[in-house]
Formats: C-alpha cells, sequence, structure tokens
C-alpha cells in the first residue's frame, strides 16, 4: 500500500458515493492498519472521521468485510462480544485487501467508508477494492 494508491482508492469511493448521492468519509490503511489516506466529503456525517478507519482496520484485524462480520457478533453469534471493544466496527463498509493467491495470500490493507446507508458505503468500499485489484 502506498499513498497515491491509497488517495485514488478514496477518490474512487467518493466518486461511487457522489453518483449514489451519500456523503461519506473514507480511510484506506495498510496490513497493520494504520492509516494511509482519508477523505471526507463536505457535508459528511460528523461520526465518519471515526467509523471510515474502524472499519478498514477491522476488515484488516479479522481478514473479512465488516457486512460479513455483523451478523458473527450479535448476540448467539460466534464473535459475540467483539464490538464492544470499542476499536472494531461490526457493520458494512469494510473491505481488506488481499495480494497473492493460494496459501501465499495476504491481507495488505483495508478500505473502510461511512457516511451512507450500510449499502451505499459497502458500494464505495467495493469500488475503492476494484482499484486495488486492478493496480
Amino acid at each position: 500500500m502506498n499513498l497515491e494508491l491509497a488517495l485514488r482508492m478514496c477518490e474512487a469511493a467518493i466518486k461511487e458515493a457522489a453518483r449514489a448521492g451519500a456523503l461519506v468519509s473514507v480511510a484506506v490503511v495498510d496490513a497493520g492498519g494504520h492509516l494511509v489516506a482519508f477523505q471526507r466529503m463536505d457535508g459528511a456525517e460528523i461520526a465518519g472521521p471515526a467509523l471510515a478507519p474502524g472499519k478498514a482496520y477491522t476488515a484488516v484485524a479479522h481478514r473479512i468485510a465488516t457486512a460479513d462480520l455483523a451478523p458473527m457478533v450479535q448476540p448467539g453469534g460466534e464473535l459475540y462480544g467483539l464490538a464492544a471493544d470499542g476499536r472494531y466496527v461490526c457493520f458494512g463498509g469494510g473491505i481488506p485487501l488481499w495480494d497473492g493467491h493460494g496459501e501465499g495470500e495476504r491481507v495488505v490493507g483495508g478500505v473502510g467508508v461511512s457516511g451512507g446507508t450500510v449499502e451505499q458505503d459497502v458500494a464505495c468500499a467495493e469500488a475503492a477494492a476494484a482499484l486495488w485489484e486492478t493496480a
């Protein structure tokens, strides 16, 4: 993950948000969950600067999209209580970024989006992740 690519990923997510009529914040983190790039659209929710990096971090830490993690943290789920930690954001909008194939595949970063509906956040994160996959 480098700054130039991370900024382009933020832009891809913001373009998708504008197309969908959403106002979002976007964060891209590296393999350690450290923030590489962040952008917030004018008028986006005030929680975005906390939630977007949290979603990206959660996707990296658990190597799973946060939308897929959400059911696991509900009462009765195998990871119930995880979201109570405060560091993890366990609803849609975070996607891990993978490198390699097969046994050598590893998570090298993540993208998190917050501010729209869950579906809009997921679509924006997917737009950013698609740029990663073609880079």
